[in-house]
């Protein structure tokens, strides 16, 4: 008899997947293809990804640092490279992230799901 074995964390981070089950989406379609819907529960456990009105709010502050690690390195390759004073390498860094900012967006709320999860597991009913 074979047992079923759940697809790794990372990977199912990154293909957006249930945290529960590791199955069922989270979007809509993958969030490297545009601006997607949330799925409202789990097609598969049924786990329910907005828990409370603001739930994502956590969220925020995920985004807010992987766009600092985004745009950090990106400054200072612009500042090395060109040597320009720090006020128009930060505005270039900006305008460079800003194509990502949405996936960025996203992609945060997977990661503050999995998050919400891991501390405080919603079980199956």
């Amino acid at each position: 008899m074979e047992t079923a074995t759940k697809p790794s964390t990372l990977g199912s981070i990154l293909q957006q997947r249930c945290p529960r089950c590791r199955i069922g989406n989270i979007f809509r379609y993958s969030i490297f293809r545009g601006f997607p819907n949330m799925c409202e529960r789990c097609s598969i456990c049924d786990l329910q990804f907005e828990r409370e009105p603001g739930y994502f709010l956590g969220a925020m502050y995920i985004s807010y640092c992987l766009g600092v690690l985004i745009m950090a390195p990106i400054a200072v390759l612009l500042w090395a490279l060109t040597g320009w004073w720090i006020t128009k390498v930060i505005i270039w860094a900006v305008l460079l992230f800003l194509p990502f900012a949405p996936t960025i967006t996203l992609f945060a709320r997977v990661l503050w799901i999995y998050l919400d999860q891991r501390i405080d597991p919603e079980r199956l009913r």
